[in-house]
């Protein structure tokens, strides 16, 4: 791993900051995106507020001098709101071309975008990012960058934990499912095969849904919509959905920060070391698995010490896992 520079490190520490402050004035425009405005009723004026697109929304009551200024107060905020927005949006461009100068940009930009919907949606904390995309995440923790050939890949994993309120999953996806959240990112995306659990794009870009094994007795498919993608069930997965997950600002190839969920970099490692001694692992797969977990391994020694390599520490993973490769 190549360390970053002071400078390096210091916009990226920027880039952080501004990415906080920009996902906090999203937030508090967002709740001003429906308006507040007058409805005649019968000849009278009640003061309405939105709640959707479609125009649905409730009266709070006729016009009155009280109503006139709560009508006031939310359109001044609202106007607030969004200024505050466009001026940080403006300094996350600025910082954005200082980040590609400084080549700190490492994510996909693809990734990011369907990172970024997904958090749009209030499903940052729904879908952990695994294999060989979450190491961008563990290098911009360890403050370097990975060589490479560790990092290419033309695929993202998934996982999503099933002992969550599915339905709820899916009304915050708006009937359109994890397909059609693709869809918005890149049109070109189509489920590989009739309920399958694969999407791939026309540049053979693939997002696949996964989940771990379950018990024989819950066959119910895992699936957010009609025609969406259907999770697929992973061996060995369950000790990763255990592990305590952390969140980590990287930088997009185009210099913008975006937001990766991913398992504890411990459980990563040893997961990944796990996976080379597999048989029924493909053997071009091999030898890969065990560079990038030999690799992160050597970060959490020698710059991740917050992450001790301990038995308290790993309390989740299964014994012969825990100990580590051989």
């Amino acid at each position: 791993m190549r360390e970053l520079s002071n400078q390096q490190r210091l916009n990226l520490v920027n880039t952080i900051q501004l990415h906080e402050n920009h996902l906090d004035a999203l937030r508090h425009a967002k709740d001003y995106r429906y308006g507040m405005r007058w409805k005649t009723s019968r000849g009278v004026d009640y003061l309405f507020r939105e709640r959707d697109r479609r125009g649905n929304g409730h009266l709070l009551g006729p016009r009155n001098p009280e109503r006139e200024r709560i009508l006031a107060e939310f359109l001044a905020a609202k106007q607030r709101s969004q200024e505050r927005l466009k001026g940080i949006t403006a300094q996350l461009d600025e910082q954005a071309w200082l980040n590609k100068a400084l080549r700190l940009g490492r994510v996909p930009v693809l990734i990011a975008k369907i990172l970024r919907h997904l958090q749009q949606q209030g499903l940052g904390d729904v879908f952990t990012v695994l294999g060989t995309q979450a190491l961008y995440a563990y290098e911009a923790e360890a403050g370097g960058q990975l060589l490479t050939e560790l990092l290419a890949s033309g695929d993202i994993d998934l996982l999503y934990d099933p002992r969550q309120n599915l339905d709820l999953i899916a009304e915050r996806l708006e009937g359109i499912g994890l397909l059609g959240l693709l869809q918005k990112v890149d049109r070109s995306f189509v489920c590989v095969r009739q309920q399958g659990f694969r999407a791939a794009n026309a540049g053979h870009f693939m997002v696949d849904l996964i989940i771990p094994e379950r018990p024989m007795q819950e066959s119910t498919p895992i699936t957010f919509a009609q025609e969406d993608l259907n999770a697929a069930e992973v061996p060995g997965l369950q000790w990763l959905l255990n592990a305590p997950k952390i969140k980590v600002v990287a930088v997009d190839e185009q210099g913008y920060p975006v937001t990766l969920r991913v398992p504890d970099p411990r459980a990563f490692a040893l997961h990944k070391a796990w996976l080379a001694q597999q048989p029924s692992r493909e053997p071009l797969k091999r030898p890969r698995d065990q560079a990038q977990a030999t690799a992160l391994l050597a970060m959490l020694h020698t710059h991740m010490p917050h992450y001790p390599l301990d038995g308290a520490a790993l309390r989740y993973l299964p014994k012969l896992v825990a100990a580590g490769p051989a």
